[in-house]
């Protein structure tokens, strides 16, 4: 892959702020040899249900058509605010990989204890309709994939590329970036939304 082909991470950071109502939503565009182009931020509700709305409006805001790939870390940030990936990859014409970092028996179970009645169904119905995760292995560590846009073949390749370490890097710098702005607003370095 060449290096300096970008894909932009998104990945989640929330720790009881005051407010205890948003999560903040890190952004990373990031090149294969690791180079960071850009940042973005944004936040979505937590319990809520606009995490994939959020991701493409920061993705908008981004405006970076050179952009190939675009990572996020799991499907459920925010406490279940479910990602839709195929909205994702149709509202940035692009291939979109979540990426898992721990075997699970799935999310099911969680949203049936978490939630009720409509909140529950809708919740169900978005993760039953996700694509089927697969599992590879990068430097040892085994990585879970979702993919659309991409086979499983294809997807792993751009895994394998953008991954130096544990995690891909796109999705390591926009986790960082995430967990700071995240302790600057919990610190009440930052106003919140």
């Amino acid at each position: 892959m060449n290096a300096g082909r970008r894909a932009l991470g998104i990945a989640e950071s929330y720790r009881g702020i005051d407010d205890g109502a948003t999560s903040t939503l890190g952004g990373a565009v990031v090149r294969a040899n690791r180079a960071v182009d850009d940042f973005a931020l944004t936040t979505c509700l937590v319990g809520g249900r606009d995490a994939t709305d959020a991701v493409a409006d920061l993705w908008n805001r981004l405006d970076r058509p050179d952009v190939r790939y675009v990572f996020v870390a799991g499907v459920a940030p925010a406490w279940y605010n479910l990602l839709d990936l195929d909205a994702l990859a149709a509202a940035t014409d692009r291939p979109v990989l979540a990426i898992s970092f721990e075997a699970s028996d799935g999310l099911e179970s969680g949203i049936e204890d978490a939630f009720d009645g409509d909140e529950r169904a809708a919740r169900l119905d978005a993760y039953r309709s996700l694509p089927d995760r697969f599992r590879l292995r990068v430097d040892d560590a085994p990585l879970f994939v979702r993919s659309v846009g991409l086979d499983e073949p294809d997807a792993a390749a751009v895994v394998e590329a953008y991954t130096h370490e544990r995690r891909p890097e796109p999705l390591r710098v926009a986790r960082a970036l995430a967990r700071r702005v995240d302790a600057a607003r919990r610190d009440g370095r930052l106003a919140s939304e």
